[in-house]
C-alpha cells in the first residue's frame, strides 16, 4: 500500500510565525498540534492556524517538498500561502477537503 503525504503550513496570526510540516495524516497532525501534541516549536509559538496544505501522491515526494520549502525565504513562504489564501483564512479541521 502506497500512502500519500502532506505538507501543511501553521502561523498564529497573517505573516505571523510560519510552521512547515509533513505528515501522512494531516488531520490528525493538525489535531496534535492543536492540542498541544505535537512539536515544541509550535506550542512555543502558539502555531494553530493551518493556512496551506499541500497534497502528495507518496510520503516521499511531500518530504522533498517539505525540505525544499523550508529552504525558501520567509519571504518566498508568505507569497507561496498569499497566492491561494490571500487573506491568510484558517482552513477548517479537514484540509483534505478544502483548496490548497
Amino acid at each position: 500500500m502506497v500512502r500519500g503525504g502532506w505538507v501543511y503550513i501553521l502561523d498564529n496570526k497573517p505573516r505571523g510565525v510560519l510552521y512547515i510540516g509533513v505528515t501522512a495524516d494531516v488531520t490528525r497532525r493538525i489535531w496534535q498540534h492543536r492540542n498541544g501534541l505535537g512539536s515544541a516549536f509550535v506550542r512555543k509559538y502558539g502555531l494553530d492556524r493551518l493556512v496551506r496544505a499541500e497534497a502528495y501522491p507518496t510520503i516521499e515526494e511531500a518530504i522533498a517538498r517539505e525540505k525544499q520549502l523550508k529552504n525558501w525565504t520567509r519571504q518566498w513562504k508568505i507569497e507561496l500561502v498569499e497566492s491561494d489564501n490571500p487573506g491568510w483564512e484558517p482552513i477548517g479541521s479537514d484540509p483534505g477537503s478544502s483548496p490548497g
